[in-house]
């Protein structure tokens, strides 16, 4: 008769292996029961998506060179690369983003009102959310400028860095006004339906006409900057309506064929600038404000959004899938406001080394692009590093005193001031 052999031990290693990945199934198990059954995990998966193209397009398309007194200056791989701008096709998703809030904002509130609650009310708590973050990152960075000074930084590579962590903070301001016209944009999708947004294109495309057609010569250097609010208000116009009922498959399909057809017409025949980012040396650019092009690819991404509703939701009831999306949702402000820091707090180290491919080299060749796909875990271990720290900043700031606020009121101030050469 033969007898069984003995279990052999784990070795360490291994146990602590099994006992993390158990761990982390127990998470992934218990996140998806707690999540309602009414929770629409769609919504929440595109809005994971467009936000984790945020750093994935900086991280990307955004470099360093390093000049001879060791300073790092921003720069960007579009300029000597302008083949791989296609690739900003797919990074910006900011209509999606747009697409997603319009949504989830109007039926958030027509929640709050059928529980007795105001307008005013919800509008607060939501530019709330939304403040705190940015306050946070600001008054933190203006604290550690001069720490960074004295420790021997070049005042031109904190001026990099500011201009790197204000750079993302414009779409803040610009998502609390249009959060803030919630009730109005609601109102119209109601009367109009998917024809309220028409005219948000229609104020784009003659701005556009006038900057760049055959009066561009007479208009006012100002003139872009009446884009801005219609055009990023295109997007989340759409969502509205999508939440009010308005926005079908039938639409979503015309938005999805027309978008694509826009977008197509005015690379070929209008000459847009293909990059949907800024490129250092370019006198014309998409994103900063929006042009035509930039409501033509939101319209053909939210159409695709609309249609791919039903399929997305059944992919993200896998709990393995469904967790990172919550916790990427969780961490939505962090992300948006850390991500440069990640970034830069890599590129700092390095400009002491010297020439470090991928960080401090010029962004002139595809091995440049190589080395800084290699460098992109780096910035994301960074990230999860700074975010497990500055979360908290997300939460309300209970414990935070008026003396408290104010003084973070003052640094951020102070910071912004840095950041935009005033100081």
């Amino acid at each position: 008769m033969t007898t069984a052999s003995p279990t052999r031990p784990r070795p360490a290693t291994g146990q602590a292996l099994h006992t993390a990945r158990a761990r982390v199934r127990t998470a992934v198990r218990t996140l998806d029961a707690r999540t309602p059954a009414h929770r629409d995990r769609a919504l929440d998966g595109l809005r994971a998506l467009a936000l984790l193209a945020v750093p994935t397009g900086h991280w990307l398309l955004g470099g360093f060179t390093l000049d001879a007194g060791g300073a790092l200056h921003n720069a960007s791989p579009l300029t000597a690369l302008g083949f791989l701008a296609p690739a900003s096709w797919l990074l910006q998703m900011l209509g999606i983003f747009f697409l997603v809030g319009g949504h989830s904002a109007v039926l958030s509130l027509r929640r709050h009102t059928a529980r007795g609650g105001s307008t005013p009310g919800w509008l607060g708590g939501r530019i709330a959310r939304l403040g705190r973050p940015v306050l946070g990152v600001t008054a933190v960075w203006a604290a550690l400028v001069p720490l960074l000074h004295g420790l021997g930084v070049p005042t031109a590579t904190l001026r990099t860095g500011a201009t790197l962590v204000i750079q993302p903070l414009w779409f803040v301001g610009i998502y609390a006004v249009v959060t803030a016209l919630t009730p109005y944009c609601a109102a119209a999708a109601r009367r109009a339906g998917l024809w309220s947004a028409l005219p948000l294109l229609a104020s784009v495309a003659v701005v556009d006409f006038l900057r760049y057609g055959p009066f561009a010569a007479a208009a006012p250097s100002w003139l872009s900057l009446l884009n801005l609010l219609p055009g990023w208000l295109f997007g989340y116009q759409l969502g509205v309506c999508w939440g009010e009922r308005r926005l079908g498959r039938r639409a979503a399909w015309a938005l999805l064929l027309g978008g694509a057809a826009l977008f197509a017409a005015l690379l070929l025949f209008f000459h847009y600038p293909a990059s949907m980012v800024g490129v250092p040396g370019q006198d014309r650019t998409n994103s900063h404000p929006p042009s035509l092009l930039v409501l033509a690819l939101a319209a053909a991404q939210s159409g695709a959004a609309v249609l791919l509703r039903d399929r997305l939701a059944a992919l993200l009831r896998r709990p393995a899938l469904w967790a990172p999306v919550v916790v990427v949702n969780l961490c939505a402000m962090t992300i948006l406001c850390w991500h440069q820091t990640a970034m830069f707090a890599a590129a700092v180290p390095a400009s002491f080394a010297g020439a470090v491919p991928g960080l401090t080299t010029a962004p002139v060749s595809l091995g440049w692009m190589a080395a800084r796909l290699a460098w992109m875990p780096l910035f994301a271990v960074l990230l999860l590093a700074i975010g497990h720290l500055t979360r908290r900043f997300e939460a309300p700031w209970t414990g935070a005193g008026r003396a408290r606020r104010a003084l973070a009121a003052v640094l951020a101030a102070g910071f912004a001031a840095f950041a935009l050469g005033y100081a």
